[in-house]
């Protein structure tokens, strides 16, 4: 009885542990990296400090016990697992601005209308491309509304080119509709968020 609890502790528990300790550190590296190229100066070194301290408990566990060939593979695969996670964490928060750029060669007008009517800040320059005149529209919008804006387009004009552009820093938001009436709403009644 002694011998299976002292294999299963050794072969499951031991890298199920160091498996789990990997998806986590490397989650956070991942969520470090990229709050590192948004400028997000105070939240990166936090997460950087939670990342080494699981490390070094799943690195030191390995150290204890370097004949148990189950721990490596447990490594190797919480590595790889957590950089999908972090990958999907990463797209869950959707942290930050992009700039989607369009080039359109048929009349904007109306796209640019209903874009501006849903809330979204628009500049649209006209410019020639090698077959002719074009549109050439560039909207700032957070990552979170990025997939709203390209249906929108490809709704308009399914031929469009558009490209997607990550921003590190915006000096002046321009916030969708729906945003700043829902934060002019908790400034007029802070206790709307909290439920008091």
């Amino acid at each position: 009885m002694e011998f299976i609890s002292s294999e299963l502790v050794t072969y499951v528990m031991l890298p199920l542990f160091i498996f789990v300790a990997r998806i986590i550190d490397v989650s956070l590296g991942t969520l470090r990296i990229i709050f590192v190229t948004k400028g997000m100066r105070s939240i990166a070194p936090l997460v950087g400090f939670f990342e080494v301290l699981i490390w070094l408990l799943a690195i030191s566990r390995i150290m204890q016990d370097l004949d148990n060939w189950a721990c490596y593979v447990a490594y190797a695969a919480g590595f790889a697992s957590g950089n999908f996670v972090g990958m999907l964490l990463e797209e869950k928060l959707a942290i930050g601005h992009e700039m989607i750029r369009v080039i359109t060669r048929k009349d904007a007008t109306n796209l640019i209308a209903e874009l501006r009517a849903k809330g979204y800040g628009v500049t649209s320059v006209r410019a020639e491309g090698i077959e002719g005149d074009v549109a050439v529209i560039y909207i700032i919008a957070r990552r979170s509304m990025i997939q709203t804006v390209l249906d929108e387009i490809n709704t308009f004009n399914p031929r469009a080119l558009y490209t997607v552009e990550s921003i590190k820093y915006v000096n002046k938001e321009i916030f969708h509709r729906s945003e700043e009436e829902r934060q002019r709403n908790w400034l007029i009644n802070p206790r709307r968020k909290t439920g008091k």
